[in-house]
This record gives C-alpha cells, sequence and structure tokens, in this order.
C-alpha cells in the first residue's frame, strides 16, 4: 500500500466517524427537544400537587416569587419559590432546591409559616440503587414506619438537619442523608427568612 493509499484510507475512517458522530449528535438533539416539554411538564405537575398536599386548607392562592434569598452554599442552589397565601397573609411556602447528594438531587421542601416542615418531595435523584435511591422509594421504611421523606414532616426546620441526631439517616447511604440535609437546610433558611421579613413588615 502506497502512503497515499493509506493517507486515503485514514482520512475516509474519519470521515466516517465524523459523520456517525454528527448523525449521533442529531438524534440527541431530537429526542431531547421531543422529551424535554413533556419532562418539564410532569415536573409542574408534581409541583402543583406536592403544594396541594403540603397545604391542603381552604382557600389559599399558589404565588411563585422571584426575589428570595440565595443559598449560602455555592454548590446548592434554590431554583424557585412558591408561596402559600390566605388573604394576602403567608401561610406557608416551598422551595425548590438542587445540589450534590452522592450524586445529585432536587427536593421540593415545604414550610408551614411557624417553621414547621410541611413535606418533602424529591422531584430528581441520580443516588446508587439500593442504597441512596431509597430515600426516594415509598416502599422503602425506616425503623419508625416511615419513608425517609415522612420522617421529615412536622420538624421546627430552626433546630436544623443533623444527621442520626434531628433524622435518621439511610444505613448504607449516610453521604446520600447528609446531602438532602444539606439540600434541607438550605431551602428551609431561604423560606424562613422569608418568613421573617414578611412578619416583621
Amino acid at each position: 500500500m502506497s502512503k497515499n493509499d493509506g493517507f486515503l484510507s485514514i482520512f475516509k475512517l474519519g470521515l466516517i466517524l465524523s459523520l456517525y458522530a454528527a448523525i449521533s449528535c442529531a438524534v440527541l438533539a431530537l429526542v431531547n427537544n421531543v422529551t424535554a416539554p413533556k419532562i418539564e411538564a410532569n415536573q409542574k405537575e408534581k409541583i402543583d400537587s406536592s403544594m396541594k398536599e403540603f397545604f391542603p386548607s381552604q382557600g389559599l392562592t399558589f404565588e411563585s416569587i422571584s426575589d428570595y434569598p440565595a443559598s449560602s452554599d455555592t454548590s446548592i442552589k434554590i431554583e424557585s419559590v412558591i408561596l402559600a397565601k390566605k388573604d394576602g397573609k403567608i401561610t406557608g411556602g416551598a422551595a425548590q432546591v438542587s445540589g450534590p447528594t452522592y450524586d445529585r438531587g432536587t427536593i421540593f421542601v415545604g414550610l408551614n409559616a411557624d417553621g414547621s416542615v410541611a413535606g418533602l418531595k424529591f422531584l430528581k435523584l441520580s443516588d446508587s440503587p439500593g442504597f441512596g435511591l431509597k430515600a426516594n422509594d415509598p416502599t422503602f421504611k425506616l425503623a419508625s414506619g416511615k419513608t425517609f421523606a415522612q420522617q421529615f414532616e412536622g420538624k421546627n426546620a430552626a433546630e436544623g438537619f443533623i444527621t442520626n441526631e434531628t433524622f435518621d439517616a439511610i444505613s448504607g447511604a449516610t453521604i446520600t442523608s447528609n446531602g438532602i440535609a444539606n439540600l434541607l437546610t438550605e431551602g428551609s433558611n431561604s423560606l424562613l427568612k422569608i418568613f421573617k421579613e414578611n412578619a416583621d413588615e
């Protein structure tokens, strides 16, 4: 084989690989364009149903706000805040919070105006199956008989979320438990500041 033939063969191979890569990218983009709106719609539906579950009282209105305290931890992001109001007065609120767990998670935590936890929902969790994912498994129960999320209901957020002190960690998934506690802390702190600011008005 001559040098020219060898160069031509390598060039053809490179061209074929580039073509495959371009096709793969186009397919992924198409799939994303088709699935992204559906995922977003499912997320919104889950948030709406969670708000009604957290705050079941009649006569409430739910208001999304854009001006809310950011997370003090740069690795954690508060993505949205929705307030529950009755006759213009805040009765509670919920925050969507994302950040590192064992991998990554996005939670939706609700607080009543007195600082007690109204509920916790997982919007996303990509931790290890059989370990960290137990946090989002409705069939997994702690020694108390509650799911991981249920144990937070009614807790005073101002007392903090301290693994195996103020809440029970998942056995074999301490990193996930700590990560979720950090998300809860940042989301709750933002909501508590909002409640305090409005109480002082």
